[in-house]
């Protein structure tokens, strides 16, 4: 498998990749035990960072699978943003015309 390199950007980091994870479910116990016993953490804690990178070794094709989703996700959501805001531009656009018109004619 290729190496995958993570960055170390604050400013790109997700929030919760430093959150414990609550074992609350048997495959969350089973998991935590996994990523525990590969990472060996010296607080005992298995944190979702931890999560990420040992499915990203052991299971990339899942971490794709959901990187792609997210990704069309976002896509499509920049898509609607820009649609929407092109017609609040032109609403705006045409509401000021019609104001210009008035005091135009005023």
């Amino acid at each position: 498998m290729a190496d995958i390199e993570f960055t170390n950007e604050p400013e790109l980091e997700t929030t919760g990749l430093q959150e414990a994870i609550v074992s609350d479910s048997e495959l969350k116990n089973w998991l935590v035990d996994f990523v525990g016993d590969k990472h060996s953490p010296e607080d005992g804690q298995v944190t979702v960072e931890m999560v990420v990178h040992t499915m990203a070794d052991e299971f990339p094709e899942l971490l794709m699978a959901i990187a792609e989703e997210n990704w069309i996700r976002g896509y499509q959501q920049a898509i609607h943003d820009v649609t929407v805001g092109e017609k609040l531009i032109k609403e705006e656009a045409e509401k000021r015309e019609q104001e210009d018109d008035t005091s135009e004619s005023d």
